[in-house]
């Protein structure tokens, strides 16, 4: 381990982070400087004031910190500010930041790095050693931002594969593990030791889970009471938990009580999953906690219900639960960092329910997309009659999405013949679906088609006859889209070539939009309807 290079490697990374600090420095309990660094603008003789006062200092602050836990000090003096956090007993971190700067919200940061100087110092920790620093602003908005849906790969099945990022925090008492459960993970590693982690350790890590890819911000965070005031900025953004106690220690667990609370008060996402850790399954001679007693907590903090047994998820029978009326998912699970025993099964939990829950969220914004853009329509036009084609009356995924937007309300008027189905809304909308042997379009301000070509080669010619027909049938300035469902690897572009309609359509004054829907991919789905609608609205004003 190169310690000299590391040193300045997570210095620099640390002041490109925070620019508001000029200089940091590592100095021992004489006052004798380990490390340091300055910004690329700041004159020499900052740090070698620096150098300088802290001698006289250095007892002071260990008075304060006499208690020998974690903590800060800070002094202002006419041009600077210094921030002094003790590592250890016998090693300090020295910032010097400008006047004006804020120590509280450098602070944070400062754990972090103080963390980090820890485990190079630290000979004992010969392993991995992430220097980069995170962004404590982080968002976590994967999940809620329209704009990044296209990125985030979203399948109605799990197994189906795709890329995830989350960042999720890691809390629970002193002593249960935590570390030691993140380390086993990423390095594959245990070290008896235990140092208690100091505020914060980030590390990034990705690995496969259900076919999909995972990559997460593992967010490891001190449980010293003092740290409380700054745990709120750690947890922010959060997207997942884990709550840990040792099953050796009854007071941990019953703790977990306090960490779910201060995690509920603090976290943006009401619904995030959180995942119960009881840890330390080798020592079962020393054991106070039973299984049964961990699942019951469980219950208790989220009123949780059983889990369907046909999920992906069913080889954890027990483990599993959903909150009642609620999208959180709690889970427990029993593990040992020592053995690795189910540490990546709790990750492998953790990711199922993020993933759910990313696909809850994004459902959730795109079916209010939907809900504005039907209501927007409404507004202008007073009705709105919107056709579906489909091979099977049982699988028509754009009128079963439709149907399942409550702030539709429950349709007044509802037709369900094999062939026709016809559900009419109070608020004017009228949704029509038929099979393709027959079909009724000429009402129709948008007529939205599903052909299933997974199978195929090249385009069935039925079903370029039965758009024709609807072209023909449509009034002006209505709207035909043609979603095909193919495997990806379909030549999609020459699929559609081969229906050909595009003149016969432009002649008609009818919009033709082709819409590629992969398999089971309901995203696919949702960006159909949604287009159609926008063309109707657009058609509708221009006319």
């Amino acid at each position: 381990m190169n310690k000299k290079q590391l040193f300045e490697s997570v210095f620099n990374n640390f002041l490109n982070q925070n620019t508001e600090v000029e200089a940091i420095i590592v100095s021992d309990v004489d006052g004798f400087v380990i490390a340091g660094e300055k910004s690329m603008d700041i004159d020499i003789e900052i740090v070698s004031f620096l150098t300088a006062v802290i001698n006289p200092l250095i007892e002071r602050v260990r008075e304060e910190f006499s208690f020998k836990q974690f903590g800060t000090a800070s002094i202002d003096t006419e041009e600077h500010r210094l921030l002094f956090v003790l590592i250890n007993e016998e090693t300090t971190l020295s910032l010097v930041i400008q006047s004006m700067a804020s120590v509280d919200s450098i602070a944070p940061y400062a754990y972090f790095l103080a963390e980090k100087i820890a485990q190079i110092l630290d000979a004992s920790e010969t392993g991995l050693i992430q220097i980069s620093i995170p962004d404590f602003k982080f968002g976590g908005e994967v999940c809620s931002d329209m704009g990044r849906i296209k990125n985030q790969l979203y399948q109605s099945k799990i197994e189906q594969g795709g890329v995830y990022r989350f960042k999720f925090i890691v809390i629970g008492d002193h002593e249960v593990g935590k570390t030691s459960i993140i380390r086993r993970f990423v390095e594959g590693d245990f070290i008896e030791k235990y140092r208690a982690t100091i505020g914060l350790n980030v590390l990034s890590h990705g690995f496969n889970a259900f076919g999909n890819k995972i990559n997460i911000m593992l967010w490891d965070i001190g449980a010293q009471k003092f740290f409380k005031r700054y745990r709120k900025t750690y947890y922010k953004g959060a997207q997942a938990a884990f709550i840990v106690f040792d099953l050796n220690n009854r007071e941990s667990f019953e703790n977990v009580t306090y960490w779910h609370n201060e995690l509920k008060e603090f976290i943006e996402y009401k619904d995030l999953p959180i995942i119960i850790i009881g840890n330390k399954t080798d020592l079962p001679e020393q054991r106070v906690i039973s299984h049964e007693e961990g699942v019951q907590l469980a219950g208790d903090l989220s009123k949780l219900i059983e889990m369907s047994e046909s999920t992906a998820m069913s080889d954890y029978s027990d483990l599993s639960s959903i909150e009642n009326g609620s999208q959180t998912k709690i889970s427990y699970i029993e593990t040992s960092a020592k053995t690795g025993t189910r540490i990546q099964d709790a990750f492998n939990l953790i990711s199922y329910h993020f993933i759910l829950s990313c696909e809850d969220k994004e459902e959730s914004i795109l079916k209010e997309t939907i809900f504005n853009e039907i209501d927007s329509i409404l507004d202008t036009n007073n009705e709105l009659t919107l056709t579906f084609l489909s091979q099977n009356e049982l699988w028509n995924p754009t009128l079963q999405l439709l149907t399942k937007i409550d702030k539709l309300g429950n349709p007044t008027t509802i037709k369900d013949k094999k062939k026709e189905k016809r559900f009419e809304y109070d608020n004017g909308l009228i949704l029509k679906s038929y099979i393709y042997e027959s079909y009724k379009t000429s009402d129709s301000d948008g007529v939205l088609c599903v052909f299933d070509a997974r199978d195929r080669k090249e385009i069935d010619p039925a079903w370029i006859e039965i758009i024709s027909n609807i072209i023909k049938d449509l009034k002006k300035n209505k709207v035909i889209s043609v979603g095909i469902r193919v495997s990806n690897d379909e030549n999609w572009s020459k699929l559609i070539e081969s229906f050909n309609l595009e003149e016969e359509a432009e002649n008609k004054l009818v919009s033709l939009l082709f819409f590629r829907i992969k398999e089971d991919n309901i995203i696919d789905v949702f960006e159909q309807l949604s287009v159609t609608l926008n063309t109707i609205k657009n058609l509708g004003f221009n006319y």
